[in-house]
């Protein structure tokens, strides 16, 4: 691993994630037909923002050109990561729905475990799955627990969001970015939702289908399945913690949608609660075109509050993703929807709820990468000194910086 003190400064880094992620973004729709002429810093820095952004297979099938034999090399070895992983979580669903039905509890597969439904990747692998969301009743959580059990996964984790499952003795695999070997966790929602940005706007009653026996189960309708895409887009947005393949998400599965879907989806008129859908839909739409109905997009806006707005219409994928480098005091306070709920918010950031520094303290340990920059380990008043005064880099970014200036990518042939 390369030290801190040996890299470039943070402009120049910061530079570089916005410079390489924005091309990368548009090569994948636009494919041109020659090399970026990239520097080795920002061929390495290329690397890290195509592996945080979840399209490091995607590009593999899709540029039309070749650089460095390392990129190249990276990408082919995404690629083949990618599609094993892909194979392993199949299986692992395969047996989830087994064992669910053995145990008569229904589950809803969320997210990238429902998009696998629809056949949209070219390549298996082309979207990368990090875990497997399912949602399940408050009520049931036991004999979803019991079922899992069964197949070998054991709780690990309770935090706001889900309940964990593991299995007992993972094996790890070592390497940059996607690694077929590494663990597939298993994440139990009882509840759907994100806070925007502190309230919580909850969705879980539209997801659940009308009539379930046990096993897993699809969204409601399609348009249920789009309205979890756009809320997750939307909270990590709000943290700045985009990624371009969620954008593509919502692109691919809203040009599959038909009339009824977007009515469905939209209901009767415009919809209140529905103010929050613009962002991600602007966004999505100004990055891969032609795939959402331009009077969705103009609808969605006129539904949503002026400030954030306003923010939506001048905001690039760099700036709310990881490619962003830099830690924001009040990162996605535009989505405030009033001076109340800012004040909330801000509060919320200054002096953060024991729960949620046990669950930063959690990832800090379960996430090797997080270690690499001494920063969680600083007590909240100096992060906060550090927040309004200074310009730390975002551990989860500076960190994957580290790691592709330091990988030398090569092909991980282990039996899986």
């Amino acid at each position: 691993m390369i030290a801190r003190d040996a890299l470039p400064s943070f402009t120049t880094l910061r530079t570089a994630l916005h410079l390489t992620t924005e091309r990368l973004a548009r090569e994948l729709v636009q494919p041109s037909g020659g090399a970026p002429d990239w520097s080795d810093l920002e061929w390495s820095v290329a690397r890290a923002a195509a592996a945080m952004q979840g399209i490091a297979a995607l590009l593999a099938i899709s540029l039309r050109w070749k650089g460095p034999a390392a990129w190249e090399d990276f990408l082919g070895e995404q690629l083949e990561q990618s599609a094993r992983r892909y194979e392993r979580i199949g299986w692992v669903l395969a047996r989830i729905d087994a064992a669910a039905r053995r145990h008569g509890v229904p589950v809803v597969a969320l997210k990238g475990a429902a998009l696998r439904e629809f056949n949209l990747q070219r390549v298996p692998g082309e979207r990368p799955m990090g875990d497997i969301d399912l949602l399940a009743r408050p009520e049931q959580l036991e004999v979803v627990a019991r079922a899992l059990q069964s197949i070998g996964y054991e709780f690990s984790y309770a935090s706001r969001r889900h309940q964990t499952f593991k299995t007992p003795q993972p094996v790890s695999a070592t390497g940059f970015g996607e690694r077929a070997l590494n663990p597939i966790p298993i994440e139990v929602h009882t509840v759907v939702a994100e806070a925007l940005p502190f309230s919580a706007v909850d969705i879980t009653a539209r997801l659940w289908p009308a009539e379930t026996d046990c096993g897993i189960h699809h969204y409601s309708s399609n348009g249920a399945l789009l309205c979890h895409l756009l809320l997750h887009c939307a909270g990590n947005m709000r943290a700045h913690a985009l990624r371009l393949s969620q954008l593509r998400d919502v692109a691919q599965l809203s040009a599959r949608l038909t009339t009824a879907d977007w009515q469905e989806f939209l209901g009767a008129g415009p919809r209140t609660d529905l103010w929050w859908i613009y962002p991600p839909l602007a966004l999505s739409a100004r990055y891969f075109p032609g795939r959402i109905p331009a009077e969705i997009v103009a609808l969605a806006r006129r539904n949503c509050p002026a400030l954030l707005r306003r923010a939506a219409d001048r905001q690039d994928l760099t700036a709310v993703s990881w490619s962003n480098l830099r830690i924001d005091a009040f990162p996605g306070i535009e989505w405030s929807r009033a001076p109340l709920e800012a004040l909330r918010y801000a509060k919320s950031r200054f002096a953060p709820s024991k729960v949620a520094l046990d669950d930063l303290e959690y990832s800090s340990k379960t996430l090797p990468q997080l270690r690499t920059v001494p920063w969680y380990g600083q007590r909240h008043a100096t992060r906060i000194l550090r927040w309004l005064f200074t310009r730390p880099p975002r551990v989860q970014t500076i960190s994957s910086v580290l790691e592709a200036l330091s990988a030398q990518p090569r092909r991980d042939r282990a039996a899986l």
